[in-house]
């Protein structure tokens, strides 16, 4: 019976501190891969797995069986890379030995998420988990300290915070009592964690580097952009201020409803930009329209009237703003009378703009987009 005691570095370690070629097996190439480990970085964990490798492979062959020691590495490009090379190189193993079942040694809990993979190959009689065993004094704490003090990430993300607040903590406590100090510190807090937790550092890097290539490469959507978050500060700014026009000081449901009121037209024309600019991109880059990028401008007029119709409903059933009145009108023998629209019929109204927008929006889509494969077809 063929056993492949195998070893999994998913972090890339190996190949990143030993000029080897994947997957490593045999035992005495092993060895020499131990110890190369080992005099690059005496406290790597994988150099433990990689002896306890053996040690298995030694315990099976003394039973009487056979067994082949082996190791399979990741890269440092991403993780679906990573496993993607462990994948090859343990299907290189198994066709090269042709083993009957493996024993999978891991030290972490990154590595133990590639089992499935290993099990989708081959069958696995056991997982063997390598755990360090470390002195429990004050030496050992104090080489933890050092190493975490090295490392440059940890300090900016943990050091720094905690340098701030003991700072910025007995300022405010001099300046105002107890608790607006303790809720202040605790709202910086929080708004760091937030911030560290949803990634916002990342994305902010990445919408720098996207706004770069944007202007590099001519695109249109960047200035679009531009001009979208202008027309929403436009509109942010006109709903306040048509709010504070009708004298709504309490936070409500109508004042709510006016803020989308006074604001919704330019929020609106926004999106209608970024949309826009979106399009026009598409058509100089790809030289062809996707249906989902024609239907945004519509759809984007099309919520803005709804919302819109929504809104003066409620502030005029409520009396704030007057309703909508067709005066009398003649054109010669041909006499208009005056209306006066109803809460509801307004609403209705806009609510039908909106509809016609949208499927207008659905019709224009479609037959650019039938235009190309009309002409592929001729």
């Amino acid at each position: 019976m063929e056993t492949l005691v195998v070893g999994i570095d998913r972090t890339g370690d190996v190949p990143a501190q030993a000029d080897v070629s994947l997957p490593v097996s045999g035992a005495e190439t092993l060895r020499e891969l131990i110890f190369e480990l080992g005099v690059a970085d005496p406290e790597d964990a994988t150099v433990n797995a990689l002896l306890e490798v053996l040690s298995v492979a030694r315990d099976i062959e003394a039973d009487g069986d056979s067994a082949t020691a082996a190791v399979v590495s990741g890269t440092t490009e991403g993780v679906v890379s990573a496993d993607q090379a462990i994948a090859e190189q343990i299907d290189r193993l198994i066709e090269t030995f042709e083993p009957d079942s493996a024993v999978v040694v891991i030290d972490s809990t990154e590595d133990e998420r590639l089992l499935p993979i290993i099990e989708s190959r081959i069958r696995v009689d056991s997982v063997d988990r390598v755990v360090v065993r470390q002195a429990r004094d004050l030496e050992s704490t104090y080489y933890l300290l050092k190493q975490f003090l090295a490392d440059e990430e940890l300090r900016g993300t943990v050091l720094v915070p905690i340098g701030i607040v003991m700072l910025v903590f007995p300022a405010i406590l001099m300046l105002s009592n107890i608790a607006i100090a303790v809720g202040s510190i605790t709202a910086v807090i929080g708004t760091f964690l937030l911030y560290r937790g949803f990634g916002i550092d990342e994305r902010l890097a990445k919408l720098s580097t996207q706004i770069q290539e944007a202007l590099y490469s001519g695109r249109i959507s960047i200035v679009t952009s531009v001009i979208a978050a202008g027309l929403a500060l436009v509109g942010i700014f006109v709903g306040v201020l048509g709010t504070s026009e009708l004298g709504l000081d309490s936070v409500q449901f109508v004042t709510a409803m006016s803020f989308a009121y006074f604001s919704v037209p330019w929020l609106a024309l926004a999106a209608i930009a970024v949309a826009i600019g979106r399009v026009v991109d598409e058509v100089l880059r790809e030289d062809k329209l996707r249906t989902a990028s024609l239907n945004l401008p519509f759809g984007a007029l099309a919520m803005g009237l709804v919302v819109r119709g929504f809104s003066a409903y409620f502030l005029e059933r409520a009396t704030f703003i007057d309703a909508i009145v067709i005066e009398p009108t003649s054109l010669g023998a041909l006499t208009i009378r005056g209306l006066t629209l109803a809460p509801e019929h307004r609403l209705g109204v806009f609510v039908l703009m909106g509809i016609v927008v949208s499927l207008v929006g659905i019709w224009v889509a479609s037959k650019v987009s039938s235009e190309p494969e009309q002409e592929t077809a001729e």
